[in-house]
């Protein structure tokens, strides 16, 4: 098995198998881009710099010039790095000086958004989460609506608030209407929630008007991230019909810095739930495009001392694969560019501990989650932490995407606005 000379933990997510991007800074802010081997980054800039990499697309403050170079030049640069990580290559190994001017502790650095997100998408690709919720707020015998086994289901997010982890989010105020209210209210949303998802980054464009096949979608992602895609419950409730979510699903949506590509995941692919109906044939794939990633979603109030584990899911759970996303998302003629964000939907399994929102976990706040601290949460109060993790372990190694972590921020209140019913 391939080692490097750095030593990684054997829990580490950041074995030299994975090499995951993201953009960092040191104490002069300035951004730069670097692969996460171990608890350690390697700087590629300054390798660029150095003349050891060629080009220069890591002279940059985001992944995007990088990822447009293409699939041949990832993965060149995959197996350069590779190369100059492994435990019995002296270029970097045995050059001190070097070596301390390129690797740098993630503990002495800053990170920041990896990409530069033109477009977010956001898709609704979970037969069990689109169940629990049809069942709650529908007909629990009909909880599917006609179209959801045909089509992965999606709206248009915001770009502008996709924030990275670490980022605090506040509390929004928004437009709500109790079910026994005659006319609607405004003030701070009462049921904030997180969703569990995973996200992919558009590595290759498609022209305006150029559908792009199923069997060629995997071609047009560049890798994954981490994503909570944070929600306001009761704004949604109201908002939502005719049009779906607007302002309970803009407000942020936080995702995870370190950008885990697809040639890393190629032993994480397995076979997906099985479809039925069969999907139209533009939909048809052929291989296993589901990942085998577990996934935790953890917990902190201000009273507690540390995270506590609310949920465990994986990413193998979802009905509708990213190959079909991209592909259903393209079949109009919808032109994707590098760095946009498709995210999966929430991400939710067969039993309660598998739910991947507190919507689910807590049934519409009629089951609240009891914390060790004596707390208990139906939906999330100011001062809330929440903790993501994803990761794969594999034979002798682990690939993982790190955390996403946000905590929810007081609401900033301008009295005179404020209706109450």
């Amino acid at each position: 098995m391939k080692r490097s000379f750095i030593e990684v933990p054997v829990a580490s997510h950041f074995p030299i198998q994975n090499l995951p991007y993201g953009i960092f800074s040191k104490q002069d802010g300035k951004k730069r881009i670097g692969v996460a081997i171990g608890e350690y980054v390697l700087d590629l800039s300054a390798l660029q710099e150095e003349g050891i990499l060629e080009g220069s697309y890591f002279q940059s403050d985001s992944l995007n010039a990088f990822i447009a170079t293409g699939r041949s030049e990832w993965w060149k640069v995959r197996a350069v790095l590779q190369e100059l990580l492994d435990e019995n290559s002296t270029q970097l190994r045995d050059n001190q000086k070097l070596r301390d001017s390129v690797i740098v502790p993630q503990k002495n650095v800053s990170m920041h958004l990896p990409v530069s997100i033109g477009d977010y998408t956001d898709f609704y690709s979970s037969k069990e989460h689109a169940t629990n919720v049809g069942t709650m707020f529908r007909d629990p015998n009909n909880a599917l609506l006609p179209n959801w086994v045909h089509i992965p289901v999606a709206y248009h997010g915001r770009a502008s608030s996709v924030v990275v982890s670490g980022t605090s989010v506040r509390r929004p105020c928004g437009q709500t209407k109790a079910d026994e209210a005659e006319l609607p209210s405004f003030g701070p949303c009462r049921l904030m929630d997180f969703e569990l998802e995973m996200g992919c980054i558009v590595g290759k464009e498609n022209s305006l008007g150029e559908p792009v096949p199923v069997e060629q979608a995997h071609e047009h992602v560049f890798g994954m991230v981490l994503v909570n895609d944070w929600s306001a419950r009761d704004i949604q409730k109201w908002e939502y019909v005719p049009l779906g979510p607007f302002l309970a699903k803009n407000l942020a949506t936080s995702i995870s810095p370190w950008v885990v590509t697809l040639e890393a995941l190629e032993e994480c692919r397995v076979a997906g739930p099985k479809q039925d109906p069969e999907p139209l044939p533009y939909l048809k794939q052929n291989g296993e495009w589901a990942f085998d990633i577990e996934l935790e979603v953890k917990l902190k109030t201000e009273r507690m001392g540390e995270y506590s584990s609310i949920a465990k899911s994986n990413f193998k759970y979802m009905y509708w694969s990213i190959c079909q996303q991209l592909a259903h998302h393209t079949s109009n003629g919808c032109n994707l560019r590098v760095g946009d964000l498709l995210a999966s939907g929430t991400i939710s399994g067969p039993t309660p501990e598998t739910y991947g929102s507190l919507l689910e976990l807590t049934w519409r706040g009629t089951k609240p989650i009891q914390l060790s601290s004596g707390e208990e949460r139906k939906f999330l109060q100011d001062g809330d932490s929440l903790l993501l993790t994803g990761s794969s372990v594999r034979d002798g190694y682990t690939i993982g995407f790190g955390e996403v972590e946000g905590t929810i921020l007081p609401p900033l209140i301008d009295e005179k606005l404020l209706v109450e019913r």
